[in-house]
């Protein structure tokens, strides 16, 4: 399943959201979800026990400025690889 993030993790049930994803399942981090994936932060620690893939929109984190702080345990992504994660994910999940 993908499940995608565009909501800040400040506003979000990180830990609640996890539960519900099982291993194999992958993260989109869009919008203001890109800012789970900011090194060193709580949220990064979080995501990297879960058993998914994490991916974090190009575009998104360009537009905040932070290509240079993003945890290199996130795969950065481009619209097209969006498009790809969706064909690959017949189920999906917003938060």
């Amino acid at each position: 399943m993908l499940h995608m993030l565009s909501t800040s993790p400040w506003h979000a049930d990180i830990p609640g959201m996890l539960r519900l994803m099982d291993e194999g399942d992958d993260l989109l981090l869009i919008a203001d979800g890109v800012l789970a994936a900011v090194e060193n932060s709580h949220f990064v620690e979080i995501l990297r026990r879960a058993p998914i893939s994490v991916y974090v929109l190009k575009e998104d984190t360009q537009a905040r400025g932070l290509c240079a702080q993003i945890s290199s345990d996130a795969i950065m992504v481009s619209y097209t690889d969006f498009v790809r994660l969706t064909v690959k994910h017949s189920a999906q999940v917003a938060w």
